[in-house]
């Protein structure tokens, strides 16, 4: 666990990103997310920290075709797949292509330092 090297780095962290295209029905997304999505989320063993960052536009200002992203953070990639692979991780995955089937992408990546 903790940090490890790569290419002479220091990855400190590993993020599981979800991507968010814009739903059908805003409020409703927003309210299930909010109410259900998130608490399954926060409940999943190893999680570190979630931050959730909604976009208004793009840099030159035209319509962002993400409505939002959430990162997901683990000291390292093995808590990352036990976290994905409990009942609370595949809570939230069933949870997840109930209420954002074909709207989100999944991404793995790491925090360097």
């Amino acid at each position: 666990m903790g940090s490890l090297m790569k290419r002479g780095v220091v990855i400190v962290m590993v993020t599981l990103v979800a991507l968010y295209r814009h739903p059908d029905d805003i409020e409703a997304f927003n309210r299930h997310y909010e109410e259900v999505h998130i608490p399954l989320v926060k409940t999943m063993p190893g999680l570190q920290g979630v931050r959730l960052t909604r976009f208004d536009h793009q840099a030159d200002g035209a319509h962002s075709p993400y409505l939002m992203m959430a990162e997901m953070q683990f000291l390292d990639e093995e808590s990352l797949q036990e976290a994905l692979a409990s009942e609370p991780g595949r809570a939230a995955g069933r949870d997840l292509m109930h209420f954002a089937k074909g709207i989100f992408t999944l991404l793995v990546g790491h925090q360097e330092s």
